[in-house]
């Protein structure tokens, strides 16, 4: 079994379309949340805008965050329009790189943006965390495909006005295939009509345990120890 890793879901002020104040925001939170990992909404360098310019990971806009998570010690994930997807970014002291795109999309999204790949996992501390954004995680397959590449978490950067749904599909991630699991859900304005959002981030046990729970409120933040 890998070292206990410590893990927060954030919530961050959101400026919409302004990824400099995001950033200034995303770094803050790292910075504060003395945790190994960090985990952001969907779309929260850019708030959940449809229409937001695309960010390349070599934007020299980011790398407040690149400093933040070196002088941290943290792995990031943040979310952000790159290159017609919706990408989880991941951020750490050796640069940023996207680990993956939003496999299923809403109506609207489909508009702006393309479906990713597949699933994909990412590995820190020798834990494996399947990664998810939004709608992905009310798609049982979806689950299923990331459980099957063996995962001991199951990560997803949300973005809803109903905190009844995001606690159901979180409970529900947790108990069927008896992993980690842990969402950022926005909060308080977070762009295209969604204010307020749901909040309530967490981080709930294999057995659907909820450990960690943030507020209502922007800015607030969840911490747990994976065991």
């Amino acid at each position: 079994m890998p070292a206990p890793l410590t893990l927060a879901v954030a919530q961050p002020p959101c400026t919409p379309r302004d990824v400099g104040a995001n950033v200034a925001a995303h770094a803050g939170t790292i910075r504060a949340a003395r945790s190994r990992m960090v985990l952001f909404p969907e779309l929260s360098l850019s708030g959940y805008e449809l229409d937001a310019e695309n960010i390349s990971p070599a934007d020299p806009r980011l790398a407040p965050l690149v400093d933040a998570c070196a002088a941290s010690g943290t792995v990031a994930l943040a979310g952000a329009p790159v290159d017609s997807h919706i990408a989880v970014l991941r951020v750490d002291a050796a640069g940023i790189s996207v680990v993956y795109r939003k496999i299923n999309l809403g109506d609207a999204e489909a508009v702006r943006f393309r479906p990713g790949e597949g699933p994909a996992v990412i590995s820190v501390d020798g834990w494996r965390f399947g990664l998810a954004v939004c709608k992905d995680t009310g798609v049982p397959r979806h689950l299923a495909d990331t459980a099957a590449l063996g995962i001991d978490a199951y990560l997803a950067g949300v973005c809803d006005n109903d905190p009844a749904v995001v606690d159901e599909r979180a409970h529900r991630a947790a108990t069927v295939h008896g992993v980690w699991v842990a969402f950022a859900s926005f909060a308080g304005r977070a762009g295209g009509g969604y204010d307020p959002a749901a909040g309530h981030s967490s981080i709930r046990t294999p057995d659907g345990l909820v450990v960690a729970q943030a507020g209502p409120e922007p800015g607030a933040l969840a911490r747990a120890t994976l065991l």
